[in-house]
Parts: C-alpha cells; structure tokens; sequence
C-alpha cells in the first residue's frame, strides 16, 4: 500500500487510516478536513446546544481514533463517521432524558411559546412530522435531517457518507419530500 504523503493530490481512505494510526498529524488533519462539516452536519440535525454539538463533533472523532485499525471498508469512512455520529447523539440524548427531572423537561419545552394554545398546536405540528418523518425509510430521514441542519455538506460529502452517487442526491431529497408531504396528510 502507498504511504500518505502531504503532497499527493487525492490520497485514499486507505491510505489516509493508515497513516493517521502511524501517528501522521497531516493524515489526520486531511481526513478532519475531507469529513468535518459531515460530522458537524449530523451532530448539528439533533438540535443540540452549540457546545454539546462540538462535544458531540469531537466524541465522533474520537470513536475514529479509537477504530482506526479496525475499518476494514475505507471507502465506506463517510457512512461509518455519520452512523457513528448518529448513534452517539442518541446516547446523548437518552442519557440526557435520564438525568433531567420530567418537570424540568416540562419547563424546558415550554421555552418560547406565547400562550398554551400556541403551544398546543406547535407540540401537535411537531407530533404529526415526527410521526411522518418515522413512516420515512431510514435513509430519507437520515438526508433530510443532514439536508434540513443546513450545514453547508457539500454533496460529494453527502455521497460518500450515504452510499449515494452525486446525480442521485437531488432527486431521492425530492422523492423523500413527497413522501414526507404524503404522511403528513
């Protein structure tokens, strides 16, 4: 196998894995760069606070650190580092729910609203596209959210991160729109 070098003009996954667990900081630098707004984009789709989207960006990282001789599909990198992403903010998440008291939950969702029957028919608007939104297959839910966080991921990023070719992307957002749009009627 090649070895990574700064200079070369595209290198590997392979290549760049290999390096990086050698202990190369340009590897590892090249790879935060070719993945970084991907991992920011899926941490940002959960709506957490800014700081717990940067630990949760960083704990994404980590996880890579801790795997990088155990991928075995380097060209799948993309969909490893979102999946990952997504099931540490899961984590996140359900630890979180365990550690606040259900009355501050309350509280806290009440942030915002003017009166309760403005409330009321947010929560329900929020209840019926969480409900359409979980009749989606898991791949229009996972590129809707990463496409609704706004994150500027390019779609080559999007590609390698979903298993989707480029000219596909706007097409399956279209079709997963109107699936969205039909679940919710």
């Amino acid at each position: 196998m090649p070895s990574f070098t700064p200079e070369s003009p595209d290198p590997s996954n392979a290549e760049l894995l290999s390096a990086a667990a050698g202990g190369d900081q340009d590897a590892w630098n090249t790879l935060v760069a070719r993945y970084g707004r991907l991992v920011w984009s899926v941490a940002r789709s959960f709506r957490l606070s800014p700081a717990d989207t940067a630990d949760l960006s960083q704990t994404a990282w980590l996880r890579l650190v801790e795997n990088l001789g155990s991928i075995t599909e380097s060209e799948r990198l993309g969909a490893w580092l979102a999946t990952t992403t997504r099931r540490e903010a899961i984590r996140l998440l359900r630890r979180r729910n365990r550690e606040i008291p259900a009355d501050e939950q309350e509280e806290q969702s009440d942030e915002g609203a003017d009166g309760p029957e403005e409330r009321i028919l947010v929560d329900d608007e929020y209840r019926q596209l969480r409900a359409a939104m979980a009749q989606l297959p898991e791949r229009c839910r996972t590129l809707l959210r990463v496409l609704a966080a706004d994150s500027g991921a390019s779609y080559a990023q999007l590609s390698a991160a979903m298993g989707l070719p480029i000219g596909s992307i706007g097409p399956t957002r279209a079709r997963c729109l109107e699936k969205l749009r039909a679940h919710m009627s």
